[in-house]
């Protein structure tokens, strides 16, 4: 439902909670969200929800406010801050660069998110989410041509007819990606921007099994041309194949670029296209990119070994000098207890702490804060949301032992977090002890 997201001023949902995957990317798409609302009631069928004695239909209007949870029936006037404007903040942000050490950093997937980072002071682009960019609604089809060719390549009967497919959709998403990158670039004006390259599964680019499903058995039903009613079943058949059980653990990051390795291929060309571009304009660039959800020395090193032979390909071709870095999000325990040996062939190390709280405590968190996390916390079983404020006895622990280790290799490793604890002042306030660059 991401493309619902893209369209969409404002999010609410029953389901999920503040640190769900879906109000982390409504968050991180600027959109105002309030996630895990218990006591709606939704009726699809008939256009409403009900909230206690409200209820809201289709073509209302309700207000959301994202930082406190409310959510209010009708449309209540709001201002857009303004940090310039703001001459006591800033002086108070002025008085906290003159002693802080820790960089900050923020996330954008767009030119434009680059631009209001800039704005509001961003040292640096801490973490650009190349998928967001592939959710874009007029996109959308054409990843799922990717997906579906890239898939059917494996098939020996789909083969060459489905490589055929493969390498259009590639080039055309190429173009695209090379606009993107060259409009974010261009914002920062020499400022590190890191760019991870695809990481989510799959699935999250194509229909809903479910939804093909029901409108294969409607075709079915209705007596439709056989040659529609063979395109949904093949498009359903793929869909299945696809499937997996635990997803968010299962066929996406590196493992996706290992399999596919012509997606991560084609994304790099178009980052050092992007720079090269934006670096004959007179301008400093700094592209750093990101292989995702490494738990293996050898999964880096592999990705590392195919990128760097794209490196090389391009600048034979153009003749182009631009820089770049090459490293690793440590999103999972084992690449932060062998963080040393990742660091031998990674130039910089960026903690996602919301894949890492998860994985470390085998916490789901799309469905914890409505199962039990609440009851936790009441109980004194847990004295923090650990998706909101980071554990720092155990999630905490790992990223210090993987600086430590990451440092004892290569001095000048690069280290940041870009996940939500990020913007957390707990959080901040414990990873200002540790030896990071940045949030």
């Amino acid at each position: 439902d991401v493309h619902g997201l893209i369209a969409s001023a404002g999010v609410l949902t029953a389901r999920g909670g503040a640190t769900s995957h879906a109000a982390v990317v409504a968050r991180g798409l600027g959109k105002p969200c309030v996630a895990g609302a218990e006591t709606m009631e939704v009726r699809p069928d008939e256009g409403v929800f009900h909230c206690g004695d409200i209820t809201i239909a289709a073509g209302d209007e309700i207000s959301i406010d994202g930082a406190t949870g409310e959510v209010y029936a009708g449309s209540i006037a709001t201002v857009k801050p303004s940090v310039k404007d703001d001459a006591d903040l800033v002086t108070l942000l002025s008085w906290a660069d003159e002693i802080r050490h820790l960089g900050v950093w923020a996330n954008a997937d767009y030119p434009r998110d680059a631009e209001i980072a800039v704005a509001f002071g961003a040292e640096g682009i801490g973490l650009c989410r190349t998928e967001h960019m592939f959710f874009e609604p007029e996109r959308l089809s054409l990843v799922r041509e990717m997906m579906l060719a890239a898939h059917a390549t494996i098939a020996i009967q789909e083969g060459e007819a489905a490589q055929a497919r493969y390498d259009i959709a590639l080039a055309e998403l190429e173009k695209l990606q090379i606009q993107d990158f060259e409009g974010i670039l261009r914002e920062m004006a020499g400022k590190p921007v890191v760019i991870r390259l695809l990481d989510p599964p799959m699935h999250e680019f194509l229909p809903p099994y479910e939804e093909l499903l029901a409108e294969v058995i409607e075709l079915r039903v209705k007596g439709a041309e056989p040659a529609v009613l063979q395109e949904k079943e093949n498009l359903l058949s793929a869909v299945n194949e696809m499937r997996e059980t635990n997803p968010m653990i299962g066929m996406r990051g590196c493992r996706l670029g290992l399999v596919y390795p012509e997606i991560y291929i084609m994304q790099v060309r178009a980052i050092m296209t992007a720079a090269t571009q934006v670096a004959s304009e007179g301008l400093q660039v700094r592209p750093e990119i990101m292989i995702p959800l490494v738990s293996l020395t050898n999964e880096f090193q592999s990705l590392r070994e195919t990128l760097e032979e794209t490196i090389q390909a391009f600048r034979a071709a153009t003749g182009s000098t631009q820089a770049y870095s090459i490293g690793t999000m440590i999103e999972l325990p084992r690449a932060a207890l062998i963080a040393d040996q990742i660091a031998k062939s990674a130039e910089f190390f960026s903690f996602g702490t919301n894949d890492l709280t998860q994985n470390t405590f085998g916490f789901s968190r799309d469905d914890v804060e409505a199962k039990f996390l609440m009851r936790y916390k009441e109980a004194g079983i847990l004295k923090e949301n650990p998706f909101q404020v980071v554990d720092e006895d155990g999630v905490g622990q790992l990223i210090r032992m993987a600086c430590d280790l990451g440092r004892g290799v290569r001095s000048d490793i690069s280290l940041g977090v870009c996940g939500e604890h990020g913007g957390d002042p707990k959080s901040i306030e414990f990873f200002n002890t540790l030896p990071l660059d940045y949030v």
